[in-house]
Protein backbone atom coordinates (compact mmCIF):
# COMPACT_ATOMS: atom_id res chain seq x y z
CA UNK A 1 0.00 0.00 0.00
CA UNK A 2 1.52 3.44 -1.21
CA UNK A 3 2.03 5.86 1.63
CA UNK A 4 -0.28 9.02 1.07
CA UNK A 5 1.56 12.50 0.87
CA UNK A 6 -0.47 13.87 3.53
CA UNK A 7 2.00 12.74 6.06
CA UNK A 8 4.95 14.64 4.80
CA UNK A 9 2.94 17.91 4.90
CA UNK A 10 4.92 20.97 6.58
CA UNK A 11 3.35 21.48 9.72
CA UNK A 12 1.57 25.29 9.64
CA UNK A 13 3.08 28.41 10.52
CA UNK A 14 2.32 29.20 14.34
CA UNK A 15 0.33 32.88 14.02
CA UNK A 16 -0.63 35.00 16.43
CA UNK A 17 -2.93 38.08 14.81
CA UNK A 18 -1.55 36.73 11.40
CA UNK A 19 2.49 37.34 12.99
CA UNK A 20 4.62 34.43 13.17
CA UNK A 21 5.26 32.95 16.47
CA UNK A 22 8.36 33.49 17.72
CA UNK A 23 10.57 30.38 18.93
CA UNK A 24 10.83 30.33 22.50
CA UNK A 25 14.16 30.71 23.82
CA UNK A 26 16.43 28.03 25.84
CA UNK A 27 15.32 29.99 29.31
CA UNK A 28 11.75 30.29 28.55
CA UNK A 29 11.53 26.61 27.67
CA UNK A 30 13.53 25.99 31.01
CA UNK A 31 11.53 28.42 33.33
CA UNK A 32 8.72 27.00 31.61
CA UNK A 33 9.62 23.09 32.97
CA UNK A 34 10.93 24.76 36.12
CA UNK A 35 7.36 25.81 37.27
CA UNK A 36 5.74 22.54 35.18
CA UNK A 37 7.34 20.52 37.87
CA UNK A 38 6.30 22.87 41.30
CA UNK A 39 3.71 21.36 42.93
CA UNK A 40 0.33 23.39 43.32
CA UNK A 41 0.38 24.14 47.04
CA UNK A 42 4.15 25.33 46.50
CA UNK A 43 3.30 28.54 43.98
CA UNK A 44 2.70 31.43 45.42
CA UNK A 45 -0.97 33.18 44.51
CA UNK A 46 -0.54 35.97 46.44
CA UNK A 47 -0.29 38.48 44.59
CA UNK A 48 -3.10 37.12 42.23
CA UNK A 49 -6.50 38.57 43.88
CA UNK A 50 -8.89 35.62 44.24
CA UNK A 51 -12.03 35.99 41.60
CA UNK A 52 -15.01 35.76 43.71
CA UNK A 53 -17.76 37.46 41.40
CA UNK A 54 -18.42 35.35 38.07
CA UNK A 55 -21.53 37.80 37.46
CA UNK A 56 -19.76 39.73 34.57
CA UNK A 57 -18.40 36.34 32.88
CA UNK A 58 -19.17 36.10 29.55
CA UNK A 59 -19.60 31.83 28.24
CA UNK A 60 -18.29 31.17 25.12
CA UNK A 61 -15.98 34.50 25.07
CA UNK A 62 -13.04 32.39 24.13
CA UNK A 63 -14.09 28.96 22.91
CA UNK A 64 -13.33 28.64 19.16
CA UNK A 65 -15.49 26.06 17.63
CA UNK A 66 -12.80 23.64 15.48
CA UNK A 67 -12.61 25.40 12.10
CA UNK A 68 -14.48 22.46 8.64
CA UNK A 69 -13.35 23.08 5.03
CA UNK A 70 -16.04 23.70 2.58
CA UNK A 71 -16.90 24.26 -0.81
CA UNK A 72 -19.83 26.78 -1.52
CA UNK A 73 -21.08 28.83 -4.90
CA UNK A 74 -21.78 31.90 -4.19
CA UNK A 75 -22.73 35.08 -6.49
CA UNK A 76 -20.14 36.65 -7.86
CA UNK A 77 -21.17 40.06 -6.80
CA UNK A 78 -21.37 38.78 -2.97
CA UNK A 79 -17.97 37.23 -3.36
CA UNK A 80 -16.89 40.83 -4.57
CA UNK A 81 -18.33 42.92 -1.58
CA UNK A 82 -17.01 40.01 0.88
CA UNK A 83 -13.28 40.38 -0.41
CA UNK A 84 -13.98 44.80 -0.50
CA UNK A 85 -12.54 45.28 2.82
CA UNK A 86 -9.23 43.70 1.87
CA UNK A 87 -7.88 40.27 3.65
CA UNK A 88 -9.98 38.09 6.06
CA UNK A 89 -13.59 37.72 4.16
CA UNK A 90 -14.05 34.39 4.70
CA UNK A 91 -14.09 35.52 8.47
CA UNK A 92 -16.26 37.91 7.47
CA UNK A 93 -18.59 35.58 5.62
CA UNK A 94 -18.77 33.15 8.62
CA UNK A 95 -19.73 36.03 11.29
CA UNK A 96 -22.27 36.76 8.95
CA UNK A 97 -23.48 33.31 8.64
CA UNK A 98 -22.98 32.69 12.80
CA UNK A 99 -25.10 36.64 13.38
CA UNK A 100 -28.18 34.26 10.86
CA UNK A 101 -27.38 31.24 12.82
CA UNK A 102 -27.77 33.09 15.96
CA UNK A 103 -31.51 35.03 14.79
CA UNK A 104 -33.01 32.12 13.60
CA UNK A 105 -32.66 30.06 16.43
CA UNK A 106 -33.93 32.48 19.08
CA UNK A 107 -36.98 30.37 19.54
CA UNK A 108 -39.31 33.92 20.80
CA UNK A 109 -38.39 35.08 17.31
CA UNK A 110 -40.14 31.98 15.43
CA UNK A 111 -42.94 32.14 18.12
CA UNK A 112 -43.53 35.80 16.55
CA UNK A 113 -43.40 34.96 13.31
CA UNK A 114 -45.69 32.11 13.55
CA UNK A 115 -48.47 34.79 15.19
CA UNK A 116 -47.95 37.15 12.67
CA UNK A 117 -48.40 34.79 9.80
CA UNK A 118 -51.69 33.21 11.40
CA UNK A 119 -53.00 36.43 12.01
CA UNK A 120 -52.79 37.48 8.64
CA UNK A 121 -54.35 34.48 7.22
Amino acid sequence: MKKGFASFRRDEPNLVKERLMKKLTKTQRHDIRAIARQKDENIDFSDAPPVVDWSAAEIGKFHRPAKKPVTMRLDSDVVEWLKSDGRGYQTKANWLLRQAMNHMKRPRRVAHRAARVAKAK
